[in-house]
């Protein structure tokens, strides 16, 4: 309301001043006019003159006036072409009489200054709105200076808003002299911004909002992109961008040495479910925060960056429907942590291309190097998870290797993700991660095909105790042996595969478990070749089952002997089946041979001994 008043008070003087200027110029009009002589000389008073200029100077005072005040006397371009017509007056008074026009540069010169002042006016007011005077020489906390700071870039960017909406027409033919306005408006701010991030603690990510809030929207505005005031912005804020990766880099790095050494490669999901409903309270700020993780590592005493959970961001609990939560606790936390970085990188939108791209690039080769370090120690605690594990039919295949496989299969598409660029270099460095990925993989799923092998051969070697003319086969022979060996191992068989196809999460790497020529399987085809699964195993077990036996060709088997091997050899090749093993791999040779010959062992055991009471290679319902 006062502002009101304010404006018609003011709005009734320019209208007496512009009625008094009008007067006096047709005065002097019509004085010319009626007093016009021959000579071409026309006359005025000394009197009429002095006031004329009297007029004169008290308008463009007052027009000064109101341009220097343009937010207040035209509130939102209020009255409608107000200003415009302000400034069209300013440049009528400035002439030096009624018929020469003024210079444009003298009435930009005049423009400017007004401009130059309302600048200072607007801040001034801004500063007391925001009530940043109130902590002049008060003891005033870095946090409480930084919120303050933050809170007056909010009004200073709604400023600029506003004077672009409501007042840039009225301005049109002086648009440079409003981005100089504008540049000068945010050089006041600059100094209360520099003042706040000077007491600010070493090491400290709290302005980062800061940036994001002033870079979003200088870096819209085409006038004021990498302008005087956005430089500077980036000058104050580019060494501290280095150093938070820096630290993040370091920080990273031995969060991965410490999470393998004691990690219990049980799956996320299963720890999380595992965790009591418990309502937590919310720790995060208005602002996008930073993301922070809490690491203690061994470095100078500095404020590490660490991963708090910003509310742009979904917690590790909160992101099972996005990631694989099948992976390793380190695992994930590297994911997430990457990820988030790298999210937290690219929401700066660093104007300046050259080094947004070095930020860029670098990012992704830690990550390249991050994720190769997680693989190879994966790898190491795979093979060291197998060499301690039971070597016979005892042997059940841990949660642990699945969450290693697990966490190949995320380490494979987090790289897609976090370390592909266009630039041709890393898209090299990339390929070579995919490749370590694949090969590593390839390793260890030979491990652990080697491992089933393993547990067969122990099974062959107790049945070899049986072979004819050995010492121990003339003892055996009194005893009456059960079918315990080969049910043991047909309990193995079967729980091992349903622990494979329940634990691991992705379909590419079982069938490449059991599949030995399998190179390259593009994701478009996995639904098509799901019956490969256990290809390799059931080939490599097929293998040393006819190798056992070839070199057995020229001994007769124990009646012991056969009944298990044709338990085991049904079994496997019914279980196989019901796995989606296709009748090309079953019944490949190496099958039709071991077939062959258990058949031709029990038809010679039937003459023999009489019978196999009710073992036989041939089909049945009972077997099923």
């Amino acid at each position: 309301m006062e502002l009101r008043k304010k404006r018609d008070s003011k709005s009734q003087v320019a209208a007496g001043l512009r009625s008094q200027w009008s007067g006096s110029a047709n005065s002097g009009v019509c004085l010319y006019v009626c007093c016009f002589r021959p000579d071409g000389i026309g006359t005025v008073t000394v009197e009429e003159r002095e006031r004329f200029e009297d007029i004169k100077e008290r308008l463009r005072v007052l027009l000064e006036n109101q341009i220097t005040h343009f937010r207040y006397c035209f509130p939102f371009g209020r009255p409608e072409g107000a200003l415009k017509a302000t400034l069209s007056l300013l440049e009528r008074v400035l002439m030096k009489d009624i018929v020469t026009p003024v210079p444009q540069e003298e009435v930009k010169a005049v423009i400017r200054k007004c401009l130059e002042q309302a600048a200072l006016v607007n801040y001034q007011r801004l500063s007391e709105y925001a009530k940043v005077e109130e902590n002049v020489g008060r003891l005033v906390t870095p946090a409480k200076k930084l919120e303050d700071t933050l809170r007056l870039a909010e009004l200073v960017i709604e400023v600029l808003q506003q004077n672009e909406e409501h007042h840039a027409e009225a301005f049109a033919w002086w648009s440079d002299l409003m981005v100089e306005h504008a540049e000068t408006f945010l050089s006041l701010y600059a100094v209360d911004m520099d003042a706040a991030l000077e007491v600010q603690p070493p090491d400290s990510w709290d302005s980062f909002p800061l940036f994001q809030l002033l870079n979003d929207y200088l870096r819209l505005d085409y006038n004021l992109c990498n302008g005087k005031f956005h430089k500077h912005l980036q000058d104050l804020y580019a060494p501290l961008v280095v150093r938070y990766v820096d630290l993040m880099e370091s920080s990273i790095a031995q969060s991965i040495h410490r999470g393998f050494e004691r990690e219990s490669w049980e799956p996320v999901k299963s720890l999380t479910s595992n965790l009591p409903n418990v309502n937590l309270p919310n720790m995060n700020l208005q602002m996008p925060k930073v993301p922070n993780l809490p690491v203690s590592v061994s470095l100078p005493p500095v404020q590490i960056p660490s991963f708090s959970t910003p509310n742009w961001m979904p917690a590790l609990s909160d992101t099972e429907c996005v990631l694989n939560l099948n992976g390793s606790g380190t695992s994930e936390d590297l994911f997430w942590k990457l990820d988030a970085l790298q999210t937290f990188i690219k929401d700066l939108h660093w104007p300046e291309e050259e080094f947004g791209k070095h930020l860029e690039t670098r990012l992704k080769l830690m990550s390249s190097d991050m994720i190769e370090s997680c693989v190879k120690r994966t790898r190491v605690a795979f093979e060291v998870k197998l060499q301690k594990s039971s070597r016979t039919t005892d042997f059940r295949v841990p949660q642990s290797i699945c969450t290693m496989f697990n966490v190949m299969v995320d380490a494979k598409a987090q790289s897609a993700k976090l370390c592909a660029m266009e630039l041709g270099q890393e898209r090299q460095y990339h390929s070579q991660i995919d490749n370590l990925i694949e090969e590593t993989v390839k390793e260890m799923i030979t491990l652990l095909v080697a491992k089933f092998v393993v547990i067969l051969e122990s099974v062959l070697a107790k049945l070899s105790r049986y072979d004819e003319g050995t010492l121990f086969s003339s003892f055996l022979s009194f005893t009456k042996p059960g079918m315990d060996v080969a049910d043991a191992y047909v309990t193995f068989v079967r729980h091992s595969q349903d622990v494979l196809r329940d634990k691991v999460n992705e379909e590419m790497y079982i069938e490449r478990l059991f599949d030995s020529g399998y190179v390259c399987l593009c994701l478009s085809v996995l639904l098509e070749i799901t019956a490969f699964v256990l290809q390799q195993w059931y080939t490599s077990t097929m293998n040393l089952l006819g190798t056992w036996l070839t070199d057995r060709m020229d001994l007769q088997l124990h009646l012991y002997q056969l009944k298990i091997l044709i338990r085991i050899v049904k079994k496997k090749y019914r279980d196989f089946r019901l796995q989606g093993v296709l009748d090309s791999t079953l019944n490949s040779k190496m099958y039709e041979t071991v077939k062959n010959r258990l058949m031709l062992e029990e038809a010679t055991a039937s003459v023999r001994d009489g019978g196999m009471l009710g073992i036989s290679m041939k089909d049945s319902d009972e077997d099923d």
